[in-house]
């Protein structure tokens, strides 16, 4: 049975058990308790589970980037995950030993002289490298050897287990069938200029109905009565000091955005040495060559070597020469800090200079702007101090000019005028009664500062303020309805075959290899499942989201499964679903072995073996 496991397959899973055991070696766990419980007749090895538990946080934290703790760990249960791999592979062990399967020295000894960790320089497994490595790792030869040997049995049993495990050919074509299939089809949308008249609009009996059989429509949401003060930094540019000396100032401070030299958008090629960036030169220059053949020559792209638009101070040596050019061109080779190189000017881009006179406006704006967010900022904590010390929201609109003082009715869902904010909505469903009002920054540099004045119940809206509304809800329902009589009335007609969608007046489309997953804008949402579900020639009315459509399913694309692709997708799928399936019947069957068998565990070691986590 061993010669049927892939001896590749074993001798990842010999190397990554070397991996585990390496640096941790062999524990004891206080006393002479060494397991920390028992499957059957075989213990469950307390350094075993030590091990796995260890690899696994350093795994997390190699993932997070965050220590974790044992406490944290027993949080989200990853001591549970790893006891439960430690008791299946003990099941198997302890199965591979009620079955008799166990390995043979010579395969054994094979086995291991293959792992390259064991390897000396010349290729070949290395007696003295062996028992260093696993002299580092505090293992005895007896004791790798032994996880070796049972690694290896586990192995063979759930290549038993799992041994000639395929997914049937129907399987895998039924699927391909299913997913690859598309349909060709015929649509309209049908409008309300398509009905014989238009819907009438409702008498005060049916505006009555629809209120009274519709109330969560109309109901105001519980809504937080709300007080806030809210500071802006438009509200107080008005308090910010300019002179034309401090706008020049700042025209001089960024006279680099408003005065530009004249630039070059440059590339560049670094060679090793001078005779080769010489020759590539020389090849360019006899038209044997171009600077992209001598770029891919040195297995770079285009993007390694783009310099993007540069002045002439950052070429160094080469300066001068790129900007001599009056075309497109290649010089040099010049050196440079990296090497020899080759430079290629592709473009001018001319100088520009911006007036103080023609960028004051807007220096004039981000300087006012920049200036009143720091004024916000400044008169916050005032803000906040005074109402430390007992004012209202209402009496700091006496003392702070720019302060807007407001109500609203607030709840959930709403985000109109100062609840736009995330952080105002936030703070609105937070704050209680008796919080004290406290200033808080929104996105946009504002701040603001709410009370909560009441909690409303929800409450149904009178009729009288919500007539409008309701009147519209009857009326689109209404149409709703008219429409899909309609189109019903239209298939009717279409199904004897003497009138179409374009005799009717509507709009056709004709729609070709569509898949299941395609979607067409301006459809019902559920139209093309719902497509899949028709026989050829069949009409239909599909309506959704507000949309009434007719369609006929015109005709089902059947895809070619002996294709090249259709192979290989077909083939993919089924190793990759054959080896799904033996994971999982590797899985039932342990906890088939644990069941039979019995699991016992010993809390009292399991907690020691935790101890030597933090």
């Amino acid at each position: 049975m061993f010669s049927n496991i892939s001896r590749f397959f074993v001798w990842i899973i010999m190397g990554l058990v070397l991996v585990g055991l390496v640096g941790f070696g062999s524990f004891n766990f206080g006393g002479s308790a060494n397991a920390i419980g028992r499957v059957g007749d075989t213990e469950i090895d307390a350094s075993a589970y030590f091990r796995e538990l260890n690899a696994e946080f350093r795994a997390y934290e190699a993932q997070t980037g965050q220590n974790i703790t044992m406490a944290q760990a027993q949080t989200i249960g990853l001591d549970q995950q790893v006891l439960s791999r430690v008791i299946t592979t003990t099941a198997l062990e302890n199965e591979t030993g009620r079955v008799g399967i166990s390995v043979g020295d010579q395969n054994l000894a094979n086995r291991v002289t293959e792992i390259p960790a064991f390897q000396g320089p010349n290729g070949a497994f290395d007696r003295e490298t062996y028992n260093f490595v696993l002299d580092q790792s505090g293992l005895t030869t007896r004791e790798f050897e032994e996880t070796m040997r049972a690694e290896v049995a586990r192995t063979i049993l759930q290549g038993a287990v799992t041994q000639g495990v395929t997914m049937p050919d129907v399987y895998t074509s039924t699927l391909f069938a299913y997913a690859r299939e598309t349909r060709d089809f015929t649509w309209a949308e049908v409008t309300p200029s398509s009905l014989k008249s238009a819907v009438p609009a409702p008498t005060d009996d049916q505006i009555q109905s629809w209120y009274d059989d519709h109330p969560d429509a109309y109901t105001q949401p519980e809504t937080r009565q709300i007080t806030y003060a809210w500071l802006r930094p438009e509200d107080v540019v008005s308090q910010i000091p300019v002179s034309d000396e401090d706008l020049r100032q700042q025209y001089e401070a960024r006279i680099d955005e408003f005065v530009i030299p004249e630039r070059r958008l440059v590339e560049r090629l670094v060679f090793s040495d001078a005779e080769a960036a010489q020759a590539a030169a020389d090849r360019i220059a006899a038209g044997t060559s171009t600077f992209d053949d001598e770029v891919e020559a040195r297995g770079l792209s285009l993007g390694d070597a783009d310099l993007g638009d540069v002045p002439p101070r950052e070429l160094g040596a080469a300066g001068e020469p790129v900007f001599a050019l009056t075309e497109p061109g290649v010089v040099g080779p010049f050196e440079t800090n990296l090497g020899p190189a080759l430079f290629r000017m592709n473009a001018i881009l001319a100088a520009s200079e911006t007036s103080f006179e023609d960028a004051r406006d807007d220096i004039l704006a981000e300087y006012t702007a920049d200036a009143a967010r720091r004024l916000v900022q400044a008169k916050s904590r005032e803000i906040d101090e005074q109402l430390a010390s007992g004012a209202t929201i209402e009496e700091l609109a006496q003392t702070e000019d720019g302060l807007t003082v407001g109500k609203i009715a607030w709840f959930d869902g709403m985000e109109d005028g100062i609840a736009a904010y995330d952080q105002f909505r936030a703070a609105a469903a937070e704050i209680e009664a008796n919080d004290f009002p406290e200033v808080f920054e929104l996105s946009d540099g504002s701040v603001a500062a709410i009370r909560l004045d009441e909690i409303r119940a929800p409450e149904l809206k009178p009729l009288a303020n919500v007539r409008e509304e309701v009147i519209a809800d009857w009326r689109a329902d209404a149409t709703q309805a008219a429409l899909a009589d309609r189109a019903n009335q239209l298939i009717g007609l279409f199904s004897n075959g003497n009138e179409s969608p374009a005799t009717q007046g509507l709009a056709e489309v004709v729609e070709e290899n569509i898949a299941r997953t395609g979607f067409i804008a301006g459809t019902p949402e559920r139209m093309v499942e719902e497509i899949f579900t028709m026989e050829p020639g069949e009409w239909r009315v599909i309506a959704g989201n507000g949309i009434t459509t007719v369609v006929r399913l015109d005709d089902v694309n059947i895809p070619d499964q002996t294709g090249a692709e259709a192979q290989q997708i077909k083939t993919t799928f089924s190793t990759r679903m054959g080896q799904t399936l033996a994971l999982d019947l590797q899985d039932a069957f342990a906890t088939a072995i644990e069941e039979q068998t019995g699991v016992t565990l010993d809390q009292a070691v399991i907690n020691a073996v935790h101890t030597n986590f933090p």
